[in-house]
């Protein structure tokens, strides 16, 4: 049978989680559309695929398998409901607000790696409502066959998170430190930010640009993993998109600091810090590779592969075993005020075909 999927999303970053994906189902000759809760994504339709205008369309449309970039979905949508997931755990927020949040709308997790697919199993047992499978993230998949180019000088890729209670970009002695040390010239900046961030920031950097300095305004941040050596950074998922790649990554006042960063808390230890970083210890390396294994084991450039072949399987897996969904009702009256389409239809099983 032909499947028709339907890649559900809010924000532009997940385009590049999301394309992958794409790649995936049209190689094996299967339907795929998107549908955005939000505006601002829109403007990247046609080029980067076939957009559904309305709920309504995407209604219509019928998908078997609903691929969720997403914190939430539409519960009256058809199909089976998989959360792809929009970051890697950041640590910014507790269990019950962050990563593990169960919103009571999926039928299916695809996790990422053990340190993730670990905790949601045991959340599975006790909910009962939904399955978890590791199959590794879309997102990164183009992270291991991009080939790296030869660089001139030792590269630096500086990224933050939006939230002003973790991101270095409200702390002006380092903004300060990182301009001096970008205008020694012994060294190369890349920069790249969240989409959210406040658009004052992004200004800030804008202007730091010079030869040795700049700013991408971007969701597609893998090529830039490539083109750098180590990374500056704080609090951010995209920590461990980079790391992946074996390299080390500074932080300034990290969350969660642990063994496989190298966590300042003063930004006189920034050069010091980097230096560090370009010449790491054998421990750090280890350090590493260990976190690696437990957060994404994958280096096949294939989880968008494992992806949609799970998505597939379950599908068409007996599930009656599984608990109802909560009902939700002030969440699923959001859901309808958000998207304006009022119904009482809801899918509170997990679908199967």
């Amino acid at each position: 049978m032909t499947y028709r999927f339907l890649i559900y999303i809010s924000h532009t970053y997940a385009l590049p989680i999301g394309l992958p994906l794409q790649e995936e189902i049209k190689q094996r000759n299967d339907e795929v559309k998107w549908f955005s809760e939000l505006e601002a994504p829109k403007s990247y339709f046609p080029e980067n695929g076939e957009l559904l205008a309305t709920i309504e369309e995407a209604l219509a449309y019928k998908p078997h398998i609903v691929l969720c970039i997403t914190d939430v979905v539409a519960d009256f949508l058809p199909g089976l409901k998989v959360q792809i997931f929009h970051g890697f755990l950041a640590n910014k927020h507790t269990d019950k607000k962050g990563h593990f949040r169960i919103r009571g709308l999926f039928d299916l997790y695809c996790t990422q790696g053990p340190s993730t697919t670990i905790p949601f199993k045991k959340i599975q047992q006790k909910k009962k409502h939904f399955l978890v499978r590791e199959t590794g993230w879309s997102k990164v998949d183009p992270l291991f066959k991009i080939e790296e180019n030869h660089r001139e000088k030792p590269t630096i890729l500086l990224s933050s998170t939006f939230s002003p209670k973790y991101s270095w970009l409200y702390n002006e002695e380092v903004i300060s430190e990182i301009q001096r040390l970008s205008k020694t010239g012994e060294f190369k900046f890349l920069a790249v930010l969240h989409p959210k961030m406040d658009k004052d920031k992004i200004e800030i950097v804008q202007k730091m640009q010079h030869e040795n300095f700049k700013y991408y305004d971007t969701t597609d941040i893998i090529p830039l993993f490539r083109q750098a050596d180590i990374m500056f950074s704080d609090t951010t998922s995209a920590i461990t998109e980079f790391i992946l790649q074996k390299k080390p990554v500074v932080t300034f006042r990290n969350n969660k600091p642990a063994s496989h960063l190298i966590n300042i808390s003063n930004p006189e230890a920034i050069e010091s810090a980097i230096r560090q970083a370009f010449s790491p210890s054998r421990e750090l390396l280890e350090n590493i590779e260990s976190y690696i294994y437990d957060t994404h084991p994958y280096f096949d450039g294939k989880s968008s592969e494992r992806v949609i072949s799970t998505c597939i399987e379950v599908l068409h897996t007996d599930k009656s075993e599984l608990s109802s969904k909560p009902l939700n009702l002030v969440r699923r009256y959001q859901l309808r005020k958000k998207l304006n389409h009022f119904t009482f239809k809801s899918y509170g099983k997990p679908f199967t075909r």
